[in-house]
């Protein structure tokens, strides 16, 4: 008797690839997508090619996400150890013989030229994340220490680059793995009291630790005069104090509705420095108001959301630690960015999810993307 073998249409090859991705994630990365792109033809229109390359970066952003997406997580959870192994030693090895460029060591050549701060920003949550699933259902206070230990040694070596962005984006993605791992109240309020303190006292005494001649040792003097300028932009106008007030006046001069599309005088006259980049937000707040400004946040807070719905339904501990912490960078870089452009947040180097131009950044947040869907179909996956 003869058989009928029936063969799978294309469509229903390529579907099976695409089975599980969370639409709703998905829509919300396209609307800030289009509004990027929107944004980046106007910022970017006297600006070479920035808006093309945006786009291709977009797209490099997607094939990645396409592919991270097919790998299950117990392979992601197998690659913890190595990726993050490798990266420590990356950091390392640019501690030692890095590339400086503008008084920063942060590069290294390995025959092409990296940034190994960036892997971090993924490796260190998936080793956090793998940490504690292996020990799920004992914890103990000392595996609370190890972990800070483990995300201790990498961020130190950030810092010393320096590169405060950076640290500051692997630090909050890295304690929202332990936090979401069952970390005590009683062992995180005290330090964020602590740093209410810090930061009451830094205000009050402002005038004082800004002296010219008052060295804080803690921290590089590049950046006690970014602290200093965000207390005080007036103090500098003309210099480290540019940046803040230009970003605010083009935001105010916005109002509610903004200029209108290609209308930014003070993006178009050149006023807003790093306009494409770790600006952008300034560029878009004045040509579309607070009401664009709504509309990102709104995008921002249900990207967030979906990726925390995401991480409360994946079957493992592991897929639960590792889809929260992906949420937390996609916040990170949102509200540092938007936070230091408005002026309630000292300058750092963080862009704008989606928005602001750059290709490192994109491709992390391809990589968040990736395993955030790759969490989701596996969820579909054990329910089927």
């Amino acid at each position: 008797m003869a058989s009928v073998i029936q063969k799978n249409t294309l469509r229903q090859r390529l579907w099976r690839h695409v089975d599980g991705f969370d639409g709703p994630l998905a829509f919300a990365v396209f609307m800030l997508a289009c509004a990027g792109l929107l944004i980046m033809y106007s910022s970017g229109f006297d600006h070479g090619t920035r808006f093309v390359d945006h786009g291709r970066n977009m797209v490099l952003a997607a094939v990645i996400m396409f592919v991270v997406a097919q790998i299950p997580p117990q392979k992601l959870m197998a690659w913890a150890v190595p990726v993050y192994t490798m990266g420590v030693i990356l950091l390392v090895a640019v501690a030692v013989f890095g590339i400086a460029k503008k008084g920063a060591r942060r590069w290294v050549n390995v025959g092409v030229v990296i940034q190994p701060s960036e892997i971090l920003k993924i490796a260190l949550p998936l080793m956090l994340a793998s940490w504690f699933q292996k020990r799920e259902g004992h914890l103990r206070p000392l595996d609370f220490g190890i972990a800070l230990l483990i995300l201790g040694v990498p961020v130190g070596l950030i810092m010393k680059q320096p590169d405060l962005g950076t640290a500051l984006l692997v630090l909050a993605a890295s304690l929202a793995v332990i936090f979401f791992a069952g970390l005590k109240w009683r062992w995180i309020v005290p330090p964020v009291v602590l740093g209410l303190v810090g930061v009451a006292v830094l205000v009050i005494m402002e005038p004082t630790l800004c002296a010219a001649d008052v060295d804080w040792r803690v921290l590089h003097e590049y950046q006690r005069q970014r602290i200093c300028t965000l207390l005080d932009p007036a103090r500098d106008p003309l210099g480290k104090g540019f940046h803040i007030i230009q970003g605010m006046i083009a935001i105010g001069s916005g109002g509610f509705w903004g200029k209108g599309f290609m209308q930014g005088t003070q993006t178009h006259l050149e006023f807003i420095p790093e306009r494409t980049t770790d600006f952008i937000f300034a560029a878009y707040g004045e040509e579309f108001g607070f009401a664009g400004g709504l509309y990102l946040i709104f995008w921002y807070f249900f990207l967030v959301y979906r990726g925390l719905v995401i991480a409360m339904d994946a079957p493992t501990l592991f897929s639960r630690l590792l889809a929260g912490s992906m949420a937390m960078i996609f916040f990170t870089y949102a509200f540092v960015n938007m936070g230091m452009v408005s002026g309630i947040l000292p300058v750092v180097g963080v862009p704008l999810p989606f928005i602001s131009y750059g290709g490192t950044a994109m491709v992390t947040l391809g990589l968040a993307l990736g395993i955030l869907m790759s969490i989701a179909r596996s969820k579909q996956l054990v329910q089927s």
